[in-house]
């Protein structure tokens, strides 16, 4: 049992919470979820805003033993949830089989990935909770409950916020394992954004701008599935006005890390399995802690490049602050906290860690966004009030008579589900 007071990976918050318990067996959760009167689920603590703290107990799943259990049609894979995508990759790859999406770092563990909406990028892509066919938990009476697709409480219960026990094991949807290549193209003008959003989000399997709201967009990264039997798949030298970063054999040795830095995986048109292209960052490669702080709203892909030329007219007030901003697309599903109900561009933004004024430009950015109802990324930075998020999210009446029927005593609740529940 851990007595000090930890940190967030980010450094920006201190979780208020004077115990944390790293238990290695359910049986144990069971018994410390028993004698809390209140406990949080704390996992990788990449989360920048305070949805996981807690002022009792918060228990970290990471040492309870790892599982991968594949059924017997191989279309699903039980998981602990304690456990990082990084693990979870390795382990299906070398059963043969695959996620169909992750998100871009994959040191995240699949129970805190799942309970705060994080996603990958993909227009038949889902968010991380919509891969999701059961989740197994310990309820406020320290007993473990199951919860599967097609139940009456599914939809408020994976995508939950660690509101309605504390998650331990993950059924996962899977597919045979395949190989891919990350491509990236250089100066993307806005024109294309302008007129073929989503004509540029088709161009791979996955697919992602980086930017600055400057004259162009950065890097247009296309990651691209090779078709089973193909060593490779052409891909052209030039996209919607952008131009393939050509890497010739010599460069890959001698300037790797100006193509892809040593803990980014290859960028440079190489094919390899899917645990080593589908996330940006190696799964064998320890992430950065950098001085950062994270914002995501997401809106309506239709409304996507209004969306983004809204932001641009104040880029120059952005850019002294921001280190890069990543926009993506994620295919809608019907989690009841889901920020993405429907098709959705997500705008995220990594922040230079300037405090305040990033608090001063994040109200800044929903106020522009705020003509196509942004939601919100539960695990980032946010300014907006309960009575917006309740707009922005029509089932939260919904998802707070939930816990309060499977957890009456307020057992997992902490200060954000306070704020957001009431």
């Amino acid at each position: 049992m851990t007595t000090t007071r930890v940190r967030n990976w980010a450094g920006n918050l201190e979780y208020s919470a004077e115990r944390v318990a790293r238990p290695r067996s359910v049986d144990e959760l069971r018994e410390l979820v028993r004698g809390a009167r209140r406990v949080r689920a704390l996992g990788t603590r990449h989360s920048f805003s305070d949805v996981a703290d807690g002022p009792g107990l918060l228990v970290s799943t990471e040492l309870l033993p790892a599982q991968l259990e594949v059924a017997a049609d191989r279309r699903t894979a039980t998981v602990s949830a304690g456990s990082t995508y990084a693990v979870v990759a390795t382990a299906l790859q070398a059963e043969g089989l695959a996620l169909f999406n992750t998100g871009s770092l994959p040191h995240i563990s699949v129970g805190g990935a799942i309970s705060t909406g994080t996603h990958g990028s993909g227009l038949a892509l889902g968010s991380l909770a919509s891969q999701v066919a059961a989740v197994e938990l310990v309820g406020a009476d320290g007993e473990l409950r199951r919860v599967a697709r097609g139940d009456a409480d599914f939809g408020g219960s994976v995508l939950a916020l660690g509101a309605v026990g504390i998650v331990v094991a993950v059924e996962l949807d899977v597919q045979p394992s395949f190989r891919m290549r990350q491509d990236t193209y250089l100066d993307l003008p806005w024109s294309a954004v302008d007129d073929s959003l989503v004509d540029v989000f088709a161009a791979g399997y996955s697919v992602s701008l980086f930017h600055e709201f400057d004259e162009t967009v950065r890097e247009l990264l296309v990651k691209t599935r090779v078709p089973e039997g193909r060593d490779d798949v052409d891909v052209p030298d030039a996209l919607f006005g952008a131009r393939r970063r050509q890497v010739d054999e010599h460069e890959r040795v001698a300037a790797a890390d100006d193509v892809a830095p040593s803990h980014m995986t290859p960028m440079d048109g190489t094919v390899g399995a899917w645990p080593d292209r589908l996330p940006h960052f190696r799964i064998d490669a320890t992430p950065s802690v950098g001085s950062e702080l994270q914002s995501e709203h997401f809106v309506p892909l239709e409304h996507g490049a209004a969306a983004l030329r809204a932001l641009q007219r104040f880029g120059a007030d952005l850019r002294p602050h921001l280190h890069t901003c990543e926009t993506r697309v994620v295919a809608g599903d019907d989690q009841w906290l889901s920020p993405t109900p429907v098709d959705s561009l997500a705008i995220a933004f990594t922040w230079k860690d300037h405090p305040r004024e990033v608090g001063e430009l994040v109200p800044r950015v929903e106020r522009a966004l705020g003509a196509w109802g942004p939601r919100p990324h539960w695990g980032k930075l946010s300014s907006m009030p309960r009575e917006q998020l309740a707009v922005a999210f029509p089932r939260l009446d919904d998802f707070a008579a939930l816990v309060t029927r499977v957890d009456p005593g307020g057992t997992f609740r902490g200060p954000y589900l306070e704020r957001l529940l009431g």
